[in-house]
């Protein structure tokens, strides 16, 4: 599981950082990869990138504002001209209007979509589920309606004692594959073997905070609580928070405080202001004097979430 990120800037497009938006590569996992905001822009970010648009099946919008999703009708117009036919549906979540938004320019602009798109207009809650993962939407506190997004990856079962099973008489094959998901066998002998008695303590599954636009905000620290990587916004320094407060946006210090509060083992700062250019050192060394394990995203910069 890793996290590249294809646009860390506030506002809007600079030389050296595109809008927002980030990939969750989850190749490994699932098969797939998704999409988290989708600034303008976004496209050309992927073309010179390590992200394959045809693996992307998902995206999760934060907020209605610009820098988020004026990058939406290109991706899904590109995604039709590139991936060809017989391409699996897409899924975008994102809060109300965010359907009209899409369906408007799509329309307008006489786009021909090769896919299924399925949009959800969420609230808060857990918006996706399946056997591998749980994705769950709060609100954050921003200016308008604004989602922050917590991916739990979902606990897997520890190693299989494959070596004492064998000694047993045991059989390589489907009948590993059924005690691995806890059932029984039953050996040559008769010996009836429970899958249970033979695993490994669970593989805990990794948990990843995306945070939207955000002041800080109790629903933000609940969705970060205990996260293996927090990605949250550091628009200004601290000393401009009044201007952070008037904006519902967040210094570099509150990030970190939030980070140290939630228990997070990671976080990431994004969504800098162009005013920072050449100067970020100044958001890092404030965040790292209230949170050590933190780091300033730059475009095309990747994430690697390991299990340890």
């Amino acid at each position: 599981m890793e996290l590249t990120f294809l646009g860390t800037g506030a506002g809007s497009p600079s030389r050296y950082r595109n809008v927002t938006s980030s990939v969750l590569n989850l190749q490994a996992e699932r098969g797939s990869a998704w999409m988290f905001d989708c600034g303008e822009g976004t496209q050309h970010r992927i073309l010179t990138s390590p992200v394959k648009m045809g693996k992307i099946d998902k995206l999760f919008i934060t907020h209605l504002h610009g820098d988020h999703i004026f990058g939406i009708p290109g991706l899904l117009s590109s995604r039709s001209c590139q991936v060809g036919p017989g391409v699996k549906s897409f899924a975008i979540y994102g809060p109300k209007g965010i359907a009209e938004f899409i369906k408007s320019a799509l329309r307008l602009s006489q786009s021909r979509i090769g896919y299924e798109i399925v949009i959800n207009e969420i609230e808060e809650g857990v918006v996706f589920e399946d056997e591998l993962f749980r994705v769950e939407a709060g609100h954050v506190n921003h200016r308008i309606e604004c989602f922050g997004y917590r991916i739990v990856e979902k606990d897997k079962p520890g190693k299989l004692d494959a070596v004492r099973l064998k000694e047993m008489g045991a059989i390589p094959g489907p009948a590993f594959a059924q005690l691995k998901l806890g059932g029984q066998i039953t050996l040559p002998d008769g010996t009836v073997v429970d899958g249970k008695d033979f695993l490994g303590p669970p593989l805990k599954g990794r948990i990843v905070t995306i945070a939207g636009d955000t002041r800080y905000s109790k629903s933000t620290l609940k969705l970060a609580r205990n996260a293996d990587l927090l990605v949250h916004e550091a628009t200004f320094s601290h000393e401009l928070k009044e201007m952070a407060e008037d904006y519902g946006h967040s210094t570099a210090v509150q990030a970190a405080e939030l980070a140290a509060e939630a228990g997070v083992k990671r976080l990431v700062l994004t969504h800098i202001s162009s005013r920072y250019q050449g100067k970020e050192e100044i958001l890092l060394e404030q965040a790292q004097g209230v949170f050590p394990h933190v780091s300033i995203a730059a475009d095309y910069d990747t994430e690697i979430i390991s299990r340890f």
